[in-house]
């Protein structure tokens, strides 16, 4: 099982990728979380990636694309992943795209499209901020971020769309609603493949 969030930030790819990684017992990698470990320890990756967080920027694709190769091949040895956080862009999704085909047996088996309104994502990463303190979620970066989603990521939706993976998601639900909406309309896309 291969399996890649799409979602605007606040939209719940974190919370609905770790309850599919327990699930269907595959591994949770989220860019985020990895890109901001790497910025707590200092590796080289974090130095410049810091820079691009701090401000509510993509990292450069290469910087990401290296951070997660590795993660990615442990993976799917051990019979999956979900993916929360990257692709970003259309371009990163094409390289993406022509490194699994080159390394075989690393495909996508689906693309979840969590649908959130604008004004729910902002409600949700303000109150996530003032109970995480997460500093990257102020409401000027939180705005810069979901610009950035629209003109970066959301092409990201027509591109998978086009390659037959796409499931949409009515992301506004309860969590327990979202995540049995995700479950079953990827047990149809498996059943419809067999």
């Amino acid at each position: 099982m291969r399996l890649l969030m799409v979602a605007p930030p606040g939209a719940g790819k974190g919370t609905q990728a770790t309850r599919l990684s327990g699930h269907y017992g595959i591994a949770h990698l989220s860019s985020g979380d990895l890109l901001r470990k790497e910025v707590a320890a200092g590796t080289a990756i974090g130095r410049i990636a810091a820079g691009y967080l701090s401000r509510g920027d993509l990292v450069p694709d290469d910087l990401v694309m290296q951070m997660l190769v590795s993660p990615v091949r442990r993976a799917v040895e051990s019979g999956g992943y979900v993916l929360d956080g990257f692709p970003r862009t259309v371009r990163q999704a094409e390289e993406a795209y022509a490194w699994a085909r080159q390394e075989g047996g690393v495909e996508l088996t689906a693309v979840v499209h969590l649908v959130v309104a604008r004004d729910e994502l902002r409600r949700r990463m303000l109150a996530r901020a003032a109970t995480e303190g997460r500093t990257d979620d102020t409401a000027e970066t939180i705005d810069h971020r979901l610009d950035v989603y629209d003109r970066e990521t959301e092409p990201l939706i027509d591109y998978y769309s086009g390659r037959g993976l796409v499931v949409d998601i009515d992301g506004g639900k309860g969590i327990d609603d979202v995540f049995e909406d995700i479950v079953a309309s990827i047990e149809s896309v498996r059943s419809g493949r067999s």
